[in-house]
């Protein structure tokens, strides 16, 4: 049985090759809270390999391409990695790779 708090399709570990939407944009320090995640998931704001979806718990696998905007700018990142808790940046920036153009 799940420990209390995690839900059987929440995998913490990764283990079955995914994670949700929302726990892996907090895990990646993208956004603050999972809660926010949500939200901007459920507005419609992320695209999953151009896929727009509005599920928070949405499949995310390494290799993923996600495009979503936060402020004024639009992110693009593929998924390299799952995360296991919402670490220090440095370890965050494990998880993806930022597809972007430099600026300039």
């Amino acid at each position: 049985p799940p420990r209390q708090g995690v839900s059987a399709d929440d995998p913490e570990d990764g283990a079955l090759g995914w994670q949700r939407l929302d726990r892996w944009l907090w895990c990646a320090r993208f956004i603050k809270t999972r809660a926010a995640a949500a939200r901007l998931a459920e507005q419609g704001r992320i695209r999953i390999n151009r896929q727009r979806t509005e599920k928070a718990h949405a499949r995310v696998r390494p290799g993923d391409v996600l495009t979503f905007g936060i402020g004024p700018s639009v992110r693009v990142v593929r998924v390299l990695a799952l995360g296991n808790r919402r670490g220090p940046a440095e370890e965050a920036r494990q998880l993806y790779e930022d597809l972007e153009p430099p600026p300039g």
